[in-house]
C-alpha cells in the first residue's frame, strides 16, 4: 500500500492539463472501512495537501456525524477523489474531474483495501462511474433512491456551500438520507 500511494502522489499522467500542476491527494489503508469517492480536490486542499480541507469538508463530516481525528484516520476512512489533482476552473465551479485518474488507479487501490465495507459517492462523477447504467436520471433521483445501493454504495450530493440551493429545496436529504448515512458509518466504525 505504502508504494502504490508513493506512486499515485507521484503521479503526473495528465501534468500538462493541470493549471496549479499536479498534486495528487489521496488517503487509504489495508483497514480502511469507508471509502469517500469524491470529485477532485479544490485549490485549498491543493495548497494543503489535505483531502476535504475546506468548507466542503466540513459539511460532509457533519452530515457523517464524525470527528476530525475519526475522518483523517486513514485506518478508518480512506479517500479515493475520481480525480486526484486540482482540474482547473471553468464558469461556475471547478471543471469535471480528469478522466484518467479512476481508471488508472482506482482498481489497484481497492485491492490494497480488502475490508471497506461502504462506499460513499459523493457527487454525479463518482456515481456515474461506479453505479454506471443503475443510476437513476439523475443526482437527485438518484440521492432520493440511495437505498437501493446500499449496503455497497451510498450516494449523496457533494457538500460545496455551492449546493446550498439543492440543499434547501430537498429538505428530504437532512432529515431522511442523512441519519441513514450516519448509522451505517457509525456501524462501520464500532466494527
Amino acid at each position: 500500500m505504502k508504494q502504490l500511494l508513493s506512486d499515485i502522489r507521484k503521479c503526473e499522467v495528465c501534468i500538462e492539463h493541470l493549471p496549479l500542476g499536479p498534486r495528487p491527494i489521496v488517503a487509504g489503508h489495508p483497514d480502511a472501512r469507508i471509502l469517500i469517492i469524491g470529485h477532485a480536490p479544490g485549490t485549498k486542499v491543493h495548497k494543503t495537501g489535505i483531502p476535504w480541507d475546506d468548507q466542503s469538508g466540513k459539511q460532509l463530516r457533519k452530515w457523517m456525524d464524525v470527528t476530525e481525528e475519526e475522518f483523517y484516520d486513514a485506518t478508518k476512512i480512506a479517500q479515493m477523489p475520481m480525480g486526484f489533482c486540482y482540474p482547473g476552473k471553468g464558469k461556475t465551479g471547478d471543471i469535471p474531474p480528469r478522466a484518467e485518474c479512476a481508471p488508472l488507479w482506482h482498481k489497484p487501490l481497492l485491492k490494497k483495501m480488502p475490508n471497506i465495507k461502504l462506499k460513499i459517492l459523493i457527487g454525479q462523477y463518482s456515481q456515474r462511474y461506479y453505479l454506471g447504467k443503475r443510476m437513476e436520471k439523475n443526482l437527485t433521483e438518484t440521492v432520493r433512491n440511495f437505498i437501493n445501493y446500499v449496503p455497497d454504495y451510498f450516494v449523496i450530493p457533494h457538500p460545496s456551500p455551492r449546493n446550498r440551493f439543492w440543499i434547501s429545496n430537498n429538505p428530504w436529504f437532512e432529515e431522511e438520507v442523512v441519519p441513514m448515512l450516519q448509522n451505517h458509518i457509525a456501524q462501520q466504525l464500532k466494527s
